[in-house]
């Protein structure tokens, strides 16, 4: 039982020492500092949404994706809902969508 108490905890140690390597190395990096980096200030990314949908924001995120650092704005037109992406150095829309039904978002489940 000793041996697998000292296994246990060499385990600890490896996977303990492997993520703060990890994390050391930027791979963890946590949204909330990354967005100080950031060349355009959310609230230009937010604007340059809502004039590209004609509409209010209603959610924004700052998040990492295959073409690097953007924003998702979610912006209300009427009785639609756009998804908004805007590039984070740049400030130009990447891509928009009308979000018809919110199926693979979180943020739009109703209880």
């Amino acid at each position: 039982m000793y041996r697998y108490s000292k296994l246990s905890l060499l385990a600890v140690a490896i996977a303990t020492t492997a993520a703060v390597a990890y994390a050391a190395k930027g791979g963890m990096e946590n949204d909330a500092l990354a967005i100080t980096k950031a060349k355009v200030p959310l609230t230009q990314a937010v604007a340059v949404a809502e004039q590209h949908a004609n509409g209010k924001a209603s959610r924004a995120e700052y998040e990492n994706s295959r073409q690097g650092w953007i924003y998702d704005v979610e912006v209300v037109s009427g009785a639609k809902v756009f998804d908004v992406r805007v590039d984070a150095d740049k400030g130009t829309v990447i891509s928009s969508a009308e979000d018809k039904a919110d199926h693979d978002d979180d943020h739009d489940k109703q209880d």
